[in-house]
């Protein structure tokens, strides 16, 4: 059920780094280059404001399936457009757009299918939900890594009017496993009601019912750890545009993406299940961000050579996936079962994890076009060590702050 995930991460691996490279390779400047990337990639936070849709009309295998195929034919478009810059870029922000918009709905019906599989294994549902978290995110991380080595290549081999198909198919071929995931007992009468009302009064009954959840101080808590530079690890998308600082050719860099995204990224993922059972998710992602961001700062230390470049990449994919999987077993921990905005509430949750890419991504160009790389792996670095120790401290202060709210019944 999870690698059924993979079509957001073939359109994200695309991206991360084959445009990046497309883009230098045209003369592109990094700065623009982190510009286009960071546009293309904005949809992850701002098509939370879609997510409602999802849970209406239709069901969340119609929506999965149906955008799944719209990315992939925003995809192919975009690389049959790859020099008109304005073109491409908004294409592919599109393309992004969809493939979010799948994996949100498919998360809003994954999160459904928890209980009924934590019952029949006799487990408990917080760990099933780690469990199944951590597969949606090795088909992610094994479509980025997938995308990254054949459209590389592929670009490089193929005439435009070939790849461009190919590539836009592969994106859409995760939705094949849609007919065999169970669908979840319906909704009861009154929360689909609920959903009906939402629907006819449009985002105004959507946004009262956030402004209650906010008011809670675990889900504040949540959003300010997922939206502060702890487990973004921005560096991972601008590496691809850097590699001619390691001396590292276009092959060798497709490849060696293949491979860590595919490899690295998945098994790493898969650790999150063993993780969770000893240590609880909100601090282990903020444990995962602070590891992450020592290993950034270690790169300071190491000489430019292609086995730098892949050591770096190996590393920061590693701390990313694991950061992301453990966001993504929060999300599932808050829905639950039969709840009718449940793709609404994921694509709340998720879209917060994009904010610090966003404006991390920006800022790690920005750096790197005025002084170069040592300085941003610093500023990269640097500044995620300093939030997660602000988070640790933030945290332990709501953990030992006492609670003076009267008791209610």
């Amino acid at each position: 059920m999870g690698l059924s995930n993979a079509t957001i991460g073939l359109v994200g691996g695309f991206i991360v780094l084959p445009l990046p490279q497309m883009l230098a390779a045209q003369g592109v400047p990094e700065f623009r280059i982190a510009a286009i990337s960071a546009a293309c990639l904005s949809p992850g936070f701002w098509v939370f404001l879609l997510g409602p849709m999802l849970d209406i009309r239709f069901t969340r295998r119609f929506y999965a399936a149906l955008f799944a195929a719209l990315a992939g034919l925003g995809l192919m478009l975009a690389v049959l457009m790859r020099g008109h810059l304005p073109a491409l870029e908004a294409i592919l922000m599109i393309a992004y757009a969809a493939s979010v918009l799948s994996s949100n709905a498919l998360g809003g019906w994954l999160a459904g299918v928890i209980p009924d599989v934590a019952a029949s294994e006799g487990d408990e549902p917080n760990h099933e939900g780690a469990r199944l978290s951590a597969w949606t995110q090795v088909g992610l991380f094994l479509g980025n890594g997938l995308m990254a080595g054949l459209a590389t290549e592929g670009l490089r081999r193929l005439p435009l009017w070939a790849i461009a198909p190919l590539l836009g198919a592969l994106v859409v071929l995760p939705a094949a496993v849609f007919p065999w995931i169970p669908i979840p007992e319906a909704a009861s009468p009154d929360a689909l009601q609920s959903t009906l009302n939402l629907a006819r009064d449009g985002f105004r009954q959507l946004f009262l019912e956030l402004r209650a959840l906010l008011k809670r101080r675990e889900v504040l808590l949540t959003l300010l750890l997922f939206t502060a530079p702890t487990g973004s690890f921005a560096l991972t998308n601008q590496l691809g545009g850097v590699a001619r600082d390691f001396h590292a050719p276009d092959a060798f860099v497709g490849r060696m993406g293949g491979v860590v995204l595919s490899l690295a990224g998945a098994a790493a993922c898969l650790l999150l299940p063993t993780l969770a059972r000893w240590i609880k998710a909100l601090p282990l992602y903020l444990l995962i961000g602070t590891a992450g961001s020592l290993f950034t700062l270690t790169l300071l230390l190491l000489p430019r050579s292609p086995a730098t470049f892949a050591v770096a990449f190996l590393g920061e994919n590693v701390v990313q996936a694991l950061s992301f999987t453990a966001a993504v077993a929060i999300c599932f921990a808050t829905i639950g079962r039969n709840n009718p905005l449940a793709a609404t509430q994921f694509s709340l949750l998720t879209s917060a994890t994009v904010i610090p890419i966003l404006y991390m991504g920006v800022l790690d160009g920005r750096v790197y076009s005025g002084h170069g790389l040592l300085r941003m792996y610093l500023v990269d670095g640097g500044l995620s060590l300093a939030a997660c120790l602000l988070m640790a401290a933030i945290m332990w202060l709501s953990v030992h702050k006492p609670n003076h709210s009267p008791a209610t019944s």
